[in-house]
């Protein structure tokens, strides 16, 4: 009899002991990193509006996302587009494009940009927003949109899905009110927002950290 308890309680514990385990195993260790897999879901990324041309000449926007600054000198910006999208014909006809920053205020009109083709619908009519004709390049600009950077091609990069096109920044404008005392676009006042691959939604700017310089001396070796 003795053995038959003796037994039950060492399978009792055992379930326990089991029990345990997977439990333990499903809570997240603080540290661990799980694998996703060969993704882009590098976060964040800038909501940016790419302005061409067409070959008749009507203006197109799209919101592109894959998208930097590239090079300091001379001062270039990349963006990446699929064949596919009606800008990619656009730009290597003319050879120039137009980088348009929104202010959280122009979210909705971001998204519309990205939602359709320009080969179905003229999307500057569709949002009542005024397309300008830059002054450096051969592409139109979102009067609206705060910060415009005119660029003119000067390399493309076939990748795979995607074309990098280079473009070398030629002009910058920027509305009087985002500017700081420096005369330089001041991101609190711009407020642009960014896109997080592997989430649907735009999310806005949080407030400042600190300035890299006194953030970095914080752990800088005491003299």
């Amino acid at each position: 009899m003795r053995s038959i308890r003796t037994i039950a309680l060492v399978v009792a514990v055992a379930f326990a002991f089991s029990s345990i385990a997977v439990l333990a195993a499903e809570k997240p260790v603080a540290g661990t990193k799980r694998s996703l897999g060969a993704k882009t879901l590098a976060q964040p990324c800038p909501v940016w509006v790419i302005g061409s041309y067409d070959k008749a000449g009507k203006a197109n926007v799209m919101t592109a996302s894959w998208a930097a600054i590239c090079c300091s000198q001379p001062p270039c910006i990349t963006v990446s587009l699929r064949k596919a999208t009606y800008t990619y014909g656009n730009i290597m006809e003319s050879k120039a494009f137009t980088v348009n920053i929104p202010s959280e205020a122009f979210a909705r009109e971001a998204a519309y940009y990205g939602s359709v083709s320009g080969k179905d619908v003229d999307k500057f009519a569709a949002t009542g927003l005024t397309a300008v004709r830059g002054d450096s390049v051969n592409a139109p600009y979102v009067n609206e949109f705060p910060l415009v950077i005119e660029c003119k091609l000067v390399q493309t990069v076939e990748l795979g899905l995607h074309t990098m096109f280079i473009g070398e920044i030629k002009d910058v404008k920027a509305d009087e009110s985002i500017l700081n005392e420096r005369g330089q676009p001041d991101i609190a006042k711009l407020k642009p927002f960014l896109f997080a691959p592997g989430n649907p939604d735009f999310y806005g700017i949080g407030t400042s950290l600190g300035s890299m310089q006194s953030l970095g001396k914080e752990l800088a070796p005491k003299k």
